[in-house]
């Protein structure tokens, strides 16, 4: 009987727990990230002058809209859905441009207008887009997925002081709270059993919220307020408008925002071990606009995959799809509960970050241990790696660094994920794809050759043996003759040393 090519290779992402510890993981996948999908709803809602009610209406949005287009991402649909363990939300890169539309009068209307249209110009170009996968070699994709992890640095190190603008932000109450949840991670992760070490995370975060519950820094008083049930309301911030200007600016985001998640899926894919071509690539991408485009109607911004996820992969081990399915579940659950939305809301900041550390640091080895697989020896691998890590990390450690720039320039390099990736791309297209003007012998910034001596050349050598002038000579300075393999049985004239050390 022949067998099925997928029944003697099943795909590790479509690897299926029991329903209980499914969700279970799904959970944990979601309160890694909820602190990111709910942070664009609330700087944008306070950049449009909204009461706490319309504030929180956003939030509920985004989770739902959220968990549809995780669905739609993880389990798939024909042309849609790479079918990876991939989080959607909302994305970070729109915020820059979608506060210049809410400033300079567009509101939230014109915000997403500009979105829909976008978003559709992603779906029909995301074919050519991904038909540039081979641009992405190992020295290309582990030094995104290496940036990726270092710019989430500052968004752990703003959760372990406490939230920007938060009561006690940075105070030392706060980054101690996070040590402790650091600590039981690493205790369970140490000591815990099979299933416990897996969710350390989870439980840690569990533990950590008790804890600031005992010490007074979880607050879940407000849980009950408001409603237990409510369904976005399709276009309740008024009809969407068109302007050409914020659509082009737009255009440009979601350009950036495809850049991301093309790194996110051949991230979450090198972690995984599951096979990435262009047709997935390019599945993938179409679900992230397909999504875009359609969240407007219910309130909602851009989608992204969320690169945190992929380092809580990483650390569980936990490579099923369906996993993260079930976190898209509890997030559509939570976009029509808001009083579940509500408690997931009271872990406290400190707590998140605490775990933060653990999930960007594993999401930044995870590329170092692709750069590991580089062959840096006569090439110019070095200084691709070297640039496009630096010129990643700089609009991180120097936020203003493109404040004087255009406002389109800005969108596209003030991310360090595109910046790394853009030069990333562009220097091994320079150095490994253009070999005119490329010399023989690289540059100073080429990595030297590996150096090594043969285990039966170091087994024939002696205490004081080194090396002077080009020549190899014992304790005494006297000269140790040199010869070639084929004369390795004829025994050296040593009648010279024999001379002058007198015997």
């Amino acid at each position: 009987m022949t067998r099925h090519k997928s029944d003697a290779s099943p795909r590790p992402e479509d690897e299926r727990l029991p329903l209980g510890t499914t969700f279970t993981f799904g959970l944990q996948h979601v309160l890694t990230m909820y602190g990111g999908i709910i942070a664009v709803p609330l700087i944008m809602g306070t950049a449009a002058h909204l009461n706490s009610t319309d504030i929180a209406l956003l939030i509920t949005s985004c989770l739902f809209v959220g968990g549809f287009a995780t669905l739609l991402q993880t389990i798939g649909i024909p042309f849609f859905g790479s079918q990876l363990p991939l989080v959607q939300g909302v994305s970070f890169a729109a915020v820059s441009t979608m506060l210049t539309i809410v400033n300079t009068g567009g509101g939230l209307p014109g915000v997403f207008g500009a979105i829909i249209v976008a978003a559709v110009f992603g779906v029909v170009v995301a074919p050519f887009f991904a038909m540039i996968l081979h641009l992405f070699p190992p020295v290309v994709t582990g030094t995104i997925i290496t940036t990726i992890g270092l710019t989430l640095v500052p968004v752990a190190g703003g959760w372990v002081m406490g939230g920007q603008g938060s009561p006690g932000f940075g105070s030392v109450s706060n980054i101690g709270l996070a040590a402790f949840t650091l600590l039981v991670v690493m205790l369970l992760s140490k000591i815990g059993s099979g299933i416990i070490s897996r969710l350390s995370i989870l439980i840690g975060m569990i533990v950590g919220t008790i804890f600031a519950a005992i010490i007074g820094k979880a607050d879940f008083s407000k849980v009950f307020d408001g409603p237990i049930f409510a369904f976005p309301t399709p276009f309740a911030f008024g009809m969407p408008t068109f302007n050409v200007a914020a659509i082009l600016s737009m255009i440009i985001v979601v350009l950036v925002i495809m850049t991301e998640t093309t790194a996110d899926i051949i991230a979450v894919g090198e972690v995984v071990g599951a096979k990435v071509d262009a047709k997935r690539v390019a599945a993938g991408l179409r679900a992230d606009m397909a999504a875009s485009a359609i969240s407007p109607i219910f309130n909602s911004f851009t989608q992204s995959a969320f690169a945190q996820n992929v380092g809580l992969v990483a650390v569980t081990k936990v490579k099923g799809r369906f996993v993260v399915a079930a976190g898209g579940l509890i997030l559509v659950l939570l976009g029509v509960l808001p009083v579940l939305g509500r408690v997931v809301a009271a872990v406290p900041m400190p707590v998140l970050g605490g775990v933060g550390i653990v999930l960007f640091g594993t999401v930044t080895a995870s590329g170092i241990r692709t750069l590991s697989k580089v062959d840096y020896v006569d090439n110019m691998n070095l200084i691709i790696v070297a640039t496009s890590l630096t010129f990643g990390v700089l609009p991180v450690a120097v936020p203003k660094i493109y404040d004087q720039f255009p406002d389109w320039f800005e969108v596209i390099f003030g991310s360090g994920i595109s910046s790394a990736a853009i030069m990333a791309v562009l220097l091994n297209l320079l150095f490994n794809r253009l070999k005119l003007g490329t010399p023989k012998t690289p540059s100073v910034f080429a990595a030297s050759p590996t150096r090594y001596v043969r285990r039966d050349v170091l087994a024939a050598l002696e205490t004081g043996d080194r090396v002077e002038d080009g020549k190899l000579v014992d304790c005494d300075g006297v000269e140790i003759p040199v010869i070639d393999d084929d004369t390795a049985s004829a025994p050296p004239d040593t009648s010279a040393r024999d001379d002058e050390t007198g015997t």
